[in-house]
């Protein structure tokens, strides 16, 4: 479920930032640079900000992840 969330706000974080650089300041791209070096970095170090927010707001991981397939 955790990585349901995950992808889910994302996505919309990504999309949302598109949306910004094209209507009110492409300067907005930056969040969107934002996005993909924290998504490099969380692969390295193996931790993630909205991960550990999502934990605490109480969301469970499931343990079905694309590597336990």
């Amino acid at each position: 479920m955790l990585n349901t969330y995950f992808r889910v706000i994302v996505g919309v974080m990504i999309l949302l930032s598109v949306v910004l650089t094209v209507y009110m300041s492409p300067n907005w791209i930056w969040f969107t640079v934002f996005i993909g070096v924290n998504l490099i970095q969380s692969a390295f170090t193996k931790w993630c900000l909205l991960e550990t927010i999502l934990k605490k707001l109480g969301i469970k991981n499931n343990g079905s992840s694309c590597a336990s397939c």
